[in-house]
């Protein structure tokens, strides 16, 4: 029997809807408040706040509801658990994303990333390693084998977890979602040829509060110039087919992001339930 798919963000993404994600620390207390929400997914935040592997484990087993399991019927999360490691992608810190993918994150966000080479670290860091005479090589995986925890939390066997365990869209039944954060000038000029020449980055999130510092305008996001850059790698990420995220999507501003084609939207807290809510109708999702 076909496995489910598990990630909510691909499955929003395949039937061509929106995906709505939300920034959470790694504390349990987080975790259990937004096991019922009506996100598709929550990224633990281990850029800014620190980065606990072990409160990240805690924090994804309590994301687990038995209640829910049992009358879902089904292995499928409710809300995908995915995480953003510290490293920016100059540091090319692998080891980052293969812990955070052993304990059962289905995807990784990439601050930082500015040249071909970093976003090709990004991928193949999230791949298992396999024969240049195999299909779908690239970008070449070095992710280290040993997700038993994922196993476990993937709630599939470990052989399954091989077969599914790669980056979508590159493998169409891949269920990681490699997130590549733009932040700055560099990346903005850069993007073209990693769009071109790096498959499986799941999607692209601005990072416009770092790309605002650079332009001059910091936290000034409504400021034509900050607008300015983003449409540009919303208008790369456009010509190349690849989603496209806003990481402050708020009640103000949800209306003119959907409208300019963002697809993967990040809540912003602490209004985020409302912010939710009010993109939920936007878009026509219940």
């Amino acid at each position: 029997m076909a496995l489910p798919r598990l990630n909510k963000v691909i499955k929003a993404l395949e039937e061509g809807q929106h995906a709505f994600s939300t920034f959470s620390p790694c504390e349990v207390d987080s975790a259990i408040a937004l096991q019922t929400a009506k996100y598709d997914s929550v990224v633990f935040e281990g850029e800014h706040n620190g980065w606990d592997i072990k409160s990240l484990r805690d924090s994804l087993q309590y994301m687990l509801n038995r209640g829910q399991i049992a009358k879902s019927g089904s292995i499928v999360p409710n809300v995908t658990a995915m995480a953003r490691i510290p490293a920016n992608g100059v540091e090319m810190n692998q080891f980052l994303a293969k812990q955070a993918l052993d304990l059962g994150c289905y995807g990784i966000v990439w601050p930082h990333i500015s040249t071909v080479a970093e976003a090709y670290n990004a991928v193949a860091a999230c791949r298992y390693p396999r024969l240049k005479s195999k299909a779908l090589y690239e970008p070449a995986g070095i992710r280290g084998d040993g997700p038993t925890q994922a196993v476990r939390y993937w709630g599939v066997s470990q052989q399954e977890y091989y077969e599914i365990a790669d980056v979508w869209p590159l493998a169409p039944k891949g269920e990681i979602f490699v997130i590549i954060q733009i932040e700055d000038t560099a990346g903005i000029t850069n993007l073209p040829d990693m769009l071109k020449n790096v498959p499986g980055i799941g999607a692209v999130l601005i990072g416009e509060g770092d790309l605002s510092q650079e332009l001059g305008y910091p936290r000034q996001y409504e400021h034509k110039v900050v607008l300015d850059a983003m449409a540009q790698i919303v208008d790369t990420c456009k010509k190349h087919n690849v989603v496209v995220g806003h990481p402050h999507v708020e009640v103000s501003n949800v209306e003119r992001v959907v409208g300019e084609g963002y697809r993967f939207l990040m809540c912003s807290a602490p209004r985020s339930y409302n912010t939710l809510n009010k993109a939920l109708g936007v878009v026509g999702r219940s």
